[in-house]
């Protein structure tokens, strides 16, 4: 997976209650992590591999977000 992918989901999991999907693309969008287009691209695969269901984590999609935050922290 790619490094963006894995900060889109590290992302959505530490988004705030009242923050939609698009928020969390423009906020990652004004880090410079990638283009708001490249997000969305991102978006409709993590959504592809139903990691994204409803525009929440999955169950799977919060497996794998923990485990990202996991490395991250090493």
């Amino acid at each position: 997976m790619d490094i963006e992918k894995k900060v889109l989901l590290l992302g959505i999991l530490k988004k705030k209650e009242d923050e939609t999907l698009s928020d969390v693309l423009i906020s990652l969008e004004e880090a410079k992590v990638f283009s708001l287009k490249q997000g969305k691209q991102y978006l409709k695969e993590l959504k592809k591999e139903s990691l994204i269901v409803d525009n929440e984590l999955s169950v799977s999609g919060l497996v794998k977000a923990k485990e990202v935050e996991l490395e991250f922290k090493i």
